[in-house]
């Protein structure tokens, strides 16, 4: 059936339609209240079928590719809306605006059921009324914290409260010792207010960090004096000068888009309060590689419906943008119905208002000029050349394995973030794995990643440590949940039948897919800058997963310990590993399922061992 036949199928009712190409991969993925009349409306069918000519030159693109077609009705137009970002998330069509990052920002808070309330960082929300929230902070939250701490004598120890016993704060007078009954709850109270004073105003917070680090330097305390040095950095980046206040007590969010040739970039901006509080950015991605004809209409909808799509602390009154949204109603029925609070999206033309939203633009434009004059693109432009890669490579995830005869059988991934250059640490994982092999063991870590796409959305290129055999892996276990991106791997050439990292004549190749969806191999010198570049990826998740390798296998070398002094020996203990894959599985099996690999009286022996 070709495309034109299929489109006479499509139903008059809500949901969402995907676009394949002629090798089966996902295009593009869209919503529609009706999806008869929103996909009929990208091609005109009289006197001949061909592409509409009001479509976008991104979307003209895009659909001289598209062979077929398929949607899923949904139960009303926002479900649509949900499913179509969860499936955008997850599946990373070529054509759709994708947002490089849609992390929860942390929030202090502060809960007054307690009788000595602390302030706290949480990136969730508490269901209970009387929790305060201060926040988001794109950063600066921890120093802020950190240093009222330092300040002002709150409960240090959250377990000191219930331990009923003064700890070492008390004896330095960083801590009253509530937990003792030195200070009432009343006069508690006051340095409360006087920590929350520092959380509203950041100016006070640093005019008394300035002091104590002048302290700290005139008793030739340098080391204490520097990290408040850098405290104070991190807090002045948080703060945000603006000539504007709004003299009331709203809450507002505003969001800003802005691209030049290369990239877009939209800048989140969050009054608290009637004041501006803190901001964000996050660079957009486009498939198309001209920023030029980015729909901003459908980058605005992008962005505020994956923001929202989490529970937010801090609901704002209303939504500020730059253009107004032809789907308005749509948008804020969504926020409604997951909020259960109106939130009105508004496009202010004059005033305060107005004032704020060129603010965030300006923002936009001074990061672009940042990005261009930094020249990082020019690495990435590089490796999309070279690999044939459909988009640009700035999010990378690295893969490894590691084993010791089957023990401690590891993997791990560690991250690439283009957006700060460097890794980003607090995305790498390890797995704990129960793969025999290194195929089984990269096919269970991929499988597992690739389920978690919906809660962290799929990187821009995967590097697998390894050759042709596991790239065809990790391109068979993406292809079965239907999604597309781009994966290389790179191993070690074989020297003596065997690939070896310690021989130094061993050359890296490059294992990669072409443009016709045809494996091939790249040799480049030792001195290439891109081959460096990938090599960093591969010897850091190599490092990772070493050093986790080995705290678990010294975890399981004091359990074998533990059976050799109960008249196991080593290799038994090894052999019964490898059979039954890890050591919790041993203390649960039957006296007749350790006969598997042991004697009777050996298996009597691990047994009564565990089960005494």
């Amino acid at each position: 059936m070709n495309l034109e036949e299929k489109l006479k199928q499509l139903p008059q009712e809500s949901g969402i339609y995907k676009y394949y190409d002629k090798h089966g991969h996902l295009l593009y993925v869209g919503k529609a209240k009706n999806l008869k009349n929103r996909v009929r409306s990208y091609f005109k069918f009289l006197p001949h079928f061909k592409i509409a000519t009001k479509v976008s030159i991104r979307i003209h693109k895009m659909l001289l590719q598209v062979l077929t077609c398929d949607w899923i009705i949904t139960a009303n137009e926002n479900d649509a809306l949900i499913l179509e970002n969860s499936l955008i998330k997850q599946l990373k069509p070529k054509y759709n605006i994708l947002l490089r990052d849609d992390k929860t920002y942390p929030y202090i808070y502060i809960n007054y059921n307690e009788d000595f309330p602390r302030l706290e960082i949480t990136r969730k929300v508490y269901k209970n009324k009387n929790i305060k929230y201060f926040g988001p902070y794109s950063i600066g939250a921890r120093d802020m914290l950190d240093s009222i701490y330092e300040i002002v004598p709150l409960v240090q120890n959250k377990s000191c409260l219930k331990e009923k016993k003064a700890c070492l704060f008390y004896q330095i007078k960083r801590c009253y010792a509530p937990c003792e009954d030195k200070i009432t709850s009343e006069n508690y109270q006051d340095l409360i207010k006087e920590a929350l004073s520092y959380i509203y105003n950041k100016t006070k917070l640093i005019a008394r960090l300035n002091i104590k680090m002048n302290e700290y330097s005139n008793d030739f305390r340098f080391e204490d004096a520097m990290k408040l040095r850098d405290r104070i950095k991190t807090i002045k980046k948080s703060q945000i000068k603006s000539a504007v206040d709004l003299a009331t007590n709203e809450n507002i969010d505003i969001f800003a888009i802005k691209s030049n040739t290369k990239k877009a970039v939209l800048v989140y901006m969050f009054i608290r309060n009637g004041k501006l509080t803190s901001s964000s950015h996050n660079f957009i991605k486009i498939a198309n590689e001209d920023s030029l004809n980015i729909d901003l209409n459908e980058a605005y909808e992008r962005a505020i419906i994956n923001y929202y799509d989490k529970d937010i602390p801090i609901l704002p009154k209303e939504i500020l943008l730059d253009i107004e949204l032809e789907n308005k109603e749509e948008i804020e029925n969504f926020l409604y119905i997951k909020f259960k609070k109106k939130i009105k999206l508004v496009f202010p033309k004059k005033d305060k208002k107005k004032y704020l939203i060129n603010v965030a633009l300006n923002n936009c434009e001074e990061l672009l000029k940042i990005d261009l004059a930094q020249n990082k693109i020019a690495m990435y432009e590089e490796l999309k050349e070279l690999l044939h890669l459909q988009t640009y490579p700035f999010r990378i995830e690295t893969y490894d394995n590691s084993h010791m005869m089957g023990q401690a059988t590891v993997g791990a991934m560690v991250v690439w973030d283009e957006n700060i250059n460097a890794f980003k640490k607090d995305a790498f994982r390890h797995y704990n794995l129960e793969g025999k092999d290194e195929y089984a063991q990269m096919k269970e870590v991929l499988t597992r990643r690739v389920q978690s796409f919906e809660k962290n959305p799929a990187p821009d290129l995967w590097i697998i440590d390894g050759g042709s055999t596991l790239l065809k892996l990790a391109y068979d276990i993406t292809n079965s949940f239907g999604i597309h991106f781009n994966i290389i791997a790179i191993a070690k050439e074989k020297i003596d039948a065997k690939a070896n990292r310690s021989k130094g004549s061993a050359k890296d190749i490059i294992h990669f897919k072409n443009k016709s969806d045809e494996f091939e191999v790249l040799n480049l010198s030792p001195s290439d800058k891109r081959l460096q570049f990938i090599q960093k990826q591969r010897d850091e998740a190599h490092r990772f997963v070493i050093s986790y390798h080995r705290k678990q296998k010294r975890t399981e070398d004091k359990q074998i310990s533990l059976l050799q002094i109960k008249g196991i020996g080593e290799a038994k203990v090894k052999k019964l590993l490898l059979y039954f894959g890890e050591f919790e599985l041993i203390k649960s099996s039957s006296i007749e399922e350790l006969q598997a690999v042991l004697n009777k009286k050996d298996s009597t022996l691990v047994y009564e061992h565990f089960n005494k």
